[in-house]
């Protein structure tokens, strides 16, 4: 089950139908189900106290991603800055809502064991959300 909330921010409009039906799709590329994965939409100071508490980061970010996936099945917590969405969006020149699906699909991506903290692993990240975004109808 995907699950949409939000903490400390107005909850953005989502087709949540429709994006299920496209994680899920995503997922089965990459040899999974989903199991349950819960999107907390929040604030850059939400975003940063969770970075804070939990990884011992002080930084803001626009996703955090808990995984708790077992074998074939994603599981996990996906926080989300919209501030930070937002912001991004408007330096790279795109849409809120296509950054927005970009991050979306971004937490999906490390369920499936996608990791970005080099920069060879982040072209390749990029290559896949790219691949993901083609695939929204």
């Amino acid at each position: 089950m995907i699950r949409f909330g939000s903490d400390s921010i107005e909850m953005p409009a989502l087709d949540e139908r429709k994006i299920g039906r496209w994680i899920r799709a995503v997922a089965a590329e990459y040899g999974f189900v989903v199991g349950n994965i819960n999107y907390i939409f929040c604030s850059d100071e939400r975003e940063l106290a969770v970075n804070r508490e939990f990884l011992g980061h002080d930084y803001y970010t626009d996703v955090i991603t808990f995984d708790y996936s077992t074998a074939g099945t994603l599981n996990g917590d996906i926080f989300i800055s919209l501030d930070t969405v937002r912001s991004n969006a408007e330096m790279v020149g795109v849409a809120y809502e296509q950054e927005l699906l970009r991050i979306i699909i971004h937490g999906v991506l490390h369920l499936t064991g996608q990791g970005d903290k080099t920069p060879e692993t982040k072209v390749v990240m990029t290559e896949k959300e790219e691949k993901a975004l083609a695939k929204w109808k």
